[in-house]
């Protein structure tokens, strides 16, 4: 089918778009990444075991993934887009500085888990504004492009708060400074609004026609990716192992997870990069670098357990460039925003399944639990690579 390329007035603007939505990631991930990197040692100090943490943390995903089925489909049904990513950035950034207040872990988790169900929200809608913008750049490359920038936001915000547990060592005023980065993404998110109201415009302006869209393809991509997340642990339980092992201090641990996300900002654009041309070999040799991380962590000392905190950076580096980028590659425009909500929906029930079975195992056998964690990712291989043979434009 002819296709109309871009003048450099689109791709320009088409990358500009990228980048006011980079800012406001990065912003947005100095705030909840921040509190995340730590979250799994704050609620093992109101009491919490690893049992606890594990549910609490599948259980935020398990809401904050599952929902997106639904806000996904109502965001492509009524066209809001828009909508549903101001009021979803709103409540996923506002609560994360009351977290530092709670004096039980059971208060802790309900805020926590409130600050999953804001990014259910506003997920499938912006990764279905970003796809128009992306098809002007490829797929791949700018979703690499806005994860890098995400992961810049994700690498400051632990260094922010290990810098907070050096000075003051305090969970409360750690939680509180994540107040400002919060409202800065929202001051950028307003500004974004005003400038590109019609982000849809992007993919109008590229092609006649879309992609060949099969749903036994897509079928066969979300058991692939329930795999993924089924093997891939969150890192609250790491940092629960590193604290629980003595293996990291508190002061370090955040620290940890930026280097963690150092590493998903250059993976996710180099595989994004790397995805436009070759996909397939890509995505699975992503898949099975990614399966390391769990031996490296769980079962090495201090030296592996760094290799491990970089291997599961390149993880989350694929998981947020390469498999939003098949999304885009696998569903015309009109249907990213349900096919977005439930690549998310699936990808967190599964998310929520292996972190319960993670956390269990954790406490029963350790090397039964890295077993599991690796087994599952090297089950997705196969049916990755059966979605990209059924469809045409792979």
């Amino acid at each position: 089918m002819k296709k109309i390329l871009p003048s450099d007035h689109t791709k320009k603007r088409a990358i500009q778009f990228i980048l006011f939505f980079g800012a406001v990631s990065l912003f947005a991930d100095v705030t909840y990444e921040g509190a995340r990197s730590i979250t799994g040692p704050f609620l093992e100090l109101l009491g919490a075991g690893a049992v606890v943490v594990g549910f609490v943390i599948g259980l935020g995903e398990l809401i904050g993934y599952g929902l997106r089925m639904a806000t996904g489909w109502l965001a492509d049904r009524t066209g809001r887009y828009w909508w549903f990513i101001i009021a979803g950035y709103s409540v996923n950034l506002l609560v994360v500085p009351l977290i530092g207040f709670a004096e039980t872990w059971q208060v802790a988790a309900a805020l926590i888990i409130t600050e999953r169900l804001g990014k259910a929200i506003r997920t499938p809608a912006r990764d279905a504004v970003l796809s128009q913008a992306t098809s002007v750049t490829g797929h791949g490359k700018g979703f690499g492009l806005h994860e890098a920038m995400d992961q810049i936001g994700a690498v400051i915000g632990p260094v922010i708060l290990s810098g907070v547990f050096f000075w003051d060592g305090s969970y409360t005023i750690g939680f509180a400074v994540l107040a400002i980065p919060a409202l800065l993404s929202l001051m950028v998110l307003a500004a974004a609004r005003i400038t590109y109201p019609n982000p849809h415009q992007f993919e109008e302006q590229k092609e006649v026609g879309q992609e060949i869209y099969t749903s036994r393809s897509f079928t066969f991509y979300l058991i692939g990716i329930a795999f993924i997340a089924i093997g891939f642990a969150d890192f609250p339980l790491l940092a629960y192992h590193f604290k629980f092992t003595n293996l990291l201090s508190d002061q370090w641990i955040p620290l940890a997870y930026a280097l963690a996300m150092g590493v998903d900002a250059v993976a996710g654009l180099g595989l994004g990069t790397l995805f436009d041309r070759w996909k397939r070999p890509v995505l699975v040799a992503g898949v099975l670098v990614t399966a390391a991380f769990a031996p490296l962590v769980f079962l090495g000392g201090k030296t592996l357990v760094i290799a491990g905190v970089i291997v599961w950076g390149i993880g989350m580096g694929m998981i947020e460039s390469v498999l939003r980028a098949s999304v885009a590659q696998l569903i015309p425009s009109e249907k990213r925003g349900w096919a977005y909500g439930l690549f998310n929906g699936i990808f967190g029930l599964a998310w929520f399944a292996g972190s319960v079975a993670a956390g269990f195992l954790y406490e029963v056998n350790i090397t039964g639990m890295v077993v599991f964690l690796v087994f599952a990712q090297l089950m997705a291989i196969p049916f990755l690579w059966k979605a990209f043979a059924l469809n045409k434009q792979a």
